[in-house]
């Protein structure tokens, strides 16, 4: 196995690539449906359908996007973590959808981007919804750790054999220093994922926003002090903004 490390729209993009098949480690946008098929035909030169599985770490749009549209297309199975219902359902996971939508659309400007379509569907066409320290089907190698905080359903993947761990956005790399992400709907169990990443003792650490890095442990330490005591929400900035702007 060999990972593979490329640039997406506005995220790092993952494959685990073997002999005879590929994984890619998370879902990726919309957007980057053409940069996956190319990289594996042309890069890889490996015909598309050894891309077996894609995971979806959960459900922003530059972690899900690509997925139903890779699995419709390709035929690939797609890997996700368990949680009750849909991320975004009713009203106000709609609005929160198109939130952000908004916030990536914001990132990918502000990283000089041209303007793409990103549009997903909000719910997602799972085959396999993995618990804590279940293995991924077809590649028993990775193992599923429940990372939740930044949503209710965050997972991170961990090759057992050489303990490199993806951990999607459960930390951020701006600038040279590692800060949590935005969302933060669960501050407690943020901290805990923190700790359950830090316990694996991995030999390197996968960020989609930030590259393969080493973590020490005052960074983790740096993180948890940084980590929201309240939820860090979309609705409560928005309230805070509004304050200001009122009082």
């Amino acid at each position: 196995m060999e990972i593979h490390q490329i640039q997406g729209y506005i995220q790092s993009i993952y494959f685990a690539v073997y002999d005879d098949k590929v994984l890619l480690l998370d879902g990726c946008c919309r957007a980057d449906i053409k940069r996956i098929e190319r990289f594996i035909t042309q890069e890889l030169n490996r015909p598309i359908e050894q891309l077996r599985a894609v995971v979806v770490s959960h459900m922003h749009p530059d972690h899900a996007g690509a997925a139903n549209a890779l699995k419709k297309r390709f035929g690939c199975k797609i890997i996700s973590g368990f949680a009750e219902g849909e991320w975004y359902s009713g009203i106000d996971g709609w609005l929160m959808y198109m939130s952000d939508i908004l916030l990536t659309l914001w990132v990918a400007n502000r990283l000089k981007k041209k303007k793409k379509l990103i549009w997903y569907s909000r719910k997602l066409n799972a085959d396999h919804l993995l618990k804590n320290n279940d293995v991924i089907p077809g590649f028993e190698d990775w193992q599923i750790i429940e990372t939740q905080g930044h949503t209710d359903r965050d997972i991170s993947l961990f090759h057992v054999p050489t303990r490199k761990v993806y951990v999607a956005d459960l930390a951020v790399k701006v600038r040279g220093k590692f800060i949590p992400p935005f969302p933060v709907f669960y501050p407690n169990r943020y901290r805990k994922s923190l700790e359950r990443v830090e316990q694996l003792r991995p030999s390197s650490v996968m960020l989609a926003h930030g590259g393969e890095v080493t973590v020490s442990h005052q960074e983790y330490l740096n993180l948890v002090s940084l980590a929201p005591t309240v939820p860090a929400t979309h609705w409560r900035a928005t309230k805070a903004k509004l304050k200001k702007l009122f009082t």
